[in-house]
């Protein structure tokens, strides 16, 4: 074998290779074995056992399109949850620069279930069911506001429509009523939601982050219980689809555990290239001597 012209494979065919590899599981999408996390299952129970008469969840966002592929999953799996449980939803945007993808979010997950819905009573309602609050700058006065009025805090929606008049705020007025506040965040943000809205009025936090951002968070879970639940990255995501799946049966795209396909099959490729650059060294060295 010519170990010297394995040592020299053009970088263009590594890069073709690495994007037809990716594209592939993409465009074909095929489950992986899921194992679930235990911070995810946490965040997924809590979820799960919110008193539907009395509370809410609560889903904050403030994540941009350039971490859209890891935290829009992250909020439409809690969507799909939120519907298929009966549990009134809440969403607030943190930051103006990404309160589009939320919106997407809910207007697509709410057609989804639509399109299967028989009833009035079956289907999602704008401002029954669901409302976004939208943006109010800056984030530290919404999160200490809601601890003594959403309405007052968020007084017109994201769509232009009066926060107090819409059936959904009827029995909700501040964090008493939230079961938990979920932060989809690319950043911090989930840290200071447990310092001002945890530590200050009791309320639950529960977050889904990139993945770069988990290894400063998961203390708050492990070791003080500050949050009660965590996705972290695409495959918590990809859990969080697959508990939401196999309890309720929701269908829809599972954009998270595509991209696990997707994610893998670029990382096997990687790892065979370094084993065959590995062994080609080796061996024309071994040739040469």
């Amino acid at each position: 074998m010519n170990w010297d012209r394995l040592m020299r494979i053009d970088r263009r065919v590594i890069f073709l290779c690495t994007a037809v590899v990716i594209m592939l599981p993409l465009i074909f999408p095929f489950e992986l074995p899921t194992g679930i996390q235990r911070p995810t299952r946490a965040l997924f129970d809590t979820v799960d056992h919110i008193d539907r008469s009395k509370q809410c969840l609560m889903i904050c966002t403030d994540y941009v399109p350039q971490t859209e592929a890891e935290n829009q999953p992250m909020t439409v799996a809690l969507l799909r949850h939120a519907f298929a449980a009966r549990i009134p939803v809440l969403v607030a945007a943190m930051y103006i620069e990404g309160a589009g993808l939320p919106r997407d979010a809910i207007l697509k997950t709410m057609a989804e279930f639509n399109a299967r819905a028989r009833t009035s009573a079956d289907s999602i309602k704008y401002g029954r069911d669901v409302d976004f609050l939208g943006w109010q700058p800056p984030p530290i006065v919404p999160i200490l506001g809601m601890g003594k009025s959403i309405a007052e805090s968020y007084p017109v929606d994201f769509e232009g429509m009066k926060t107090d008049s819409l059936p959904i705020m009827r029995h909700i007025h501040n964090y008493d009523q939230v079961g938990i506040l979920c932060s989809i965040s690319a950043g911090p943000m989930p840290g200071t939601f447990v310092a001002y809205a945890e530590t200050k009025f009791g309320v639950r936090i529960g977050a889904g982050v990139t993945a770069v951002s988990v290894p400063d968070l998961y203390p708050l879970f492990e070791k003080t219980h500050q949050l009660a639940g965590l996705m972290g990255g695409m495959k918590g995501a990809s859990e969080y689809e697959f508990l939401v799946k196999q309890k309720y049966g929701v269908g829809g795209r599972m954009r998270a555990t595509e991209g696990m396909g997707a994610q893998s099959a670029a990382h096997l490729m990687i790892i065979a290239f370094v084993v065959i650059g590995n062994v080609a060294y080796f061996a024309g060295r071994r040739k040469k001597s």
